[in-house]
């Protein structure tokens, strides 16, 4: 059953690896802007633990004579430490009152609702059911949408600090 998941997994684990060296190359631009504020701290590390979770998940689902059970054990791991990282982020750059771009119900709710689609999609693999790679699939690519806009946000967020200097 995963052989027919291997171009799905190489897309998309190599996009996600793609995506994270851009951001930390992006990151490495303007280091102590986003050092010195909270909501781009942790959105940095957000961005970056997200990327970096989808690439695990893909390089998990890609080891040779796994069965889903296992995959599914594997991923349930990865996804509660990256649920925690991302709430947990989130909820400190809320906190800060640094900056408020893009830290909203809809954007928290989204992301934590794809983060968690992940957990159940490992849950189902754990269980047997094949149809975990479907939820975990979805919830994968909308988890992208969310990661690819929240490093615009970063990226607009660090100009917005420059230009008010």
């Amino acid at each position: 059953m995963l052989d027919q998941w291997d171009n799905f997994f190489l897309m998309v684990g190599g996009g996600a690896a793609a995506l994270a060296g851009l951001i930390f190359v992006a990151m490495s631009i303007n280091p102590e802007v986003i050092i010195r504020n909270s909501t781009h701290k942790n959105r940095a590390i957000n961005m970056l633990t997200g990327f970096s979770a989808i690439f695990m998940a893909c390089s998990f689902a890609l080891i040779g004579g796994q069965y889903l059970g296992g995959l599914g054990l594997e991923w349930l791991i990865l996804w509660l430490i990256a649920t925690v990282i991302f709430i947990r982020g989130y909820v400190i750059a809320i906190g800060s009152n640094m900056s408020s771009i893009g830290l909203n119900m809809p954007r928290l709710a989204g992301a934590t609702i794809c983060y968690l689609a992940e957990v159940i999609g490992a849950i189902l693999l754990i269980l047997g059911h094949s149809a975990g790679l479907y939820v975990a699939a979805i919830a994968t690519i909308v988890l992208f949408a969310f990661l690819i806009s929240g490093a615009w946000l970063l990226i607009i967020g660090v100009y917005e600090h420059q230009t008010e200097r």
